[in-house]
């Protein structure tokens, strides 16, 4: 891998690393930027499958389900330090994508039919969840509350997730670098351009799009046990598909297949979301959602390869010139 392409991801977590001091620590302030940072972690992911793979994966929800109840179960139930649990949440989000992945590329699902198939597990898995009376049922069950406790990594404030995920971010932007670079992310984006053609020079198409599956899979498991730490409880309603089509815009907006426009878009859109539903939220209930809905259709008329697109335009205006450099 080509140190250089390191270069951004080193100055882009650099920045970051400040915003809490910038924001005077104020846990309101962190604990918006921290779900941003989660739902980046979760984009960054799903680059890997609908960027790289050309797969509409609506199933993001499901896996941030199974992280919190992977964790958070072992930690109730056996007091399992999450520490551990963070690794099985990853695992077992891991196991139900094989499965789900395998039945799906098996039968040859794709575009809208594979994207129903991946929506529809989290509502079984929500239901299941919701009768599953040993783990899971209608109450909410709640972390053990041992703040300051690195056992337990529950904390008084949200600064410590804050930081957590942003070394997750870190982890999955270079796994992106990673991907994209290797035999396995050519072999992605070949199956995501022409499937049918890929196959016929010699592409496993199906190993190719389950393995990309399983990467999201596991640092999408692993953001949801973050999810239910800095939630401080477990329920059904975790297996949210609001998460999963949320994660596919912007992906979609960001531009697929790019590393860091997806991650960016995060910071971006939520941050103008949030702006707007915390101030005319009030009058205009579901506001942050058309915000959504105009971004989407703004993005898919204008600019159809996404903000990334826009970023290169940018970048290549501002970029001196070797006659303005000598």
């Amino acid at each position: 891998m080509d140190i250089d392409k390191l270069k951004p991801l080193v100055v882009f977590v650099v920045v970051l690393c400040f915003l809490p001091p910038i924001l005077g620590f104020n846990n309101y302030y962190v604990l918006i930027v921290t779900y941003i940072l989660f739902y980046a972690v979760v984009v960054s992911a799903w680059n890997i499958i609908g960027g790289f793979a050309g797969q509409l994966d609506l199933g993001a929800g499901a896996y941030v389900g199974l992280g919190c109840y992977a964790m958070g179960t072992l930690l109730i139930k056996w007091n399992v330090t999450p520490w551990i649990g963070i690794i099985a949440s990853g695992i077992v989000s891991v196991f139900f994508a094989a499965v789900i992945g395998y039945a799906a590329f098996r039968f040859g699902l794709k575009e809208v039919w594979y994207a129903l198939a991946t929506i529809a597990s989290v509502v079984v898995l929500q239901k299941f969840f919701l009768v599953w009376e040993e783990v899971g049922g209608p109450a909410e069950r709640y972390l053990p509350v041992k703040y300051g406790s690195i056992y337990y990594l529950r904390f008084a404030t949200y600064t410590p997730y804050y930081y957590i995920l942003l070394a997750l971010l870190a982890i999955s932007i270079f796994i992106n670098i990673w991907v994209r670079e290797s035999k396995l992310g050519f072999d992605l984006l070949a199956v995501r351009e022409n499937e049918e053609a890929a196959e016929m020079l010699g592409v496993d198409a199906r190993m190719s799009k389950l393995k990309a599956l399983m990467i999201y899979s596991f640092l999408t498991g692993v953001a949801g046990a973050l999810y239910a730490l800095i939630a401080g409880y477990i329920h059904p309603s975790q297996f949210d598909n609001s998460i999963s089509l949320e994660v596919a815009v912007l992906g979609i907006v960001g531009g697929l297949g790019s590393i860091y426009s997806p991650p960016a878009s995060v910071f971006i859109l939520h941050t103008l979301s949030e702006y707007l539903r915390s101030t005319i939220g009030a009058w205009i209930p579901g506001v942050h959602l058309i915000f959504y809905g105009v971004v989407l259709m703004v993005t898919l008329i204008f600019i159809p390869e996404g903000l990334s697109s826009l970023f290169k335009k940018l970048s290549l205006k501002y970029k001196p010139s070797k006659r303005e450099i000598g």
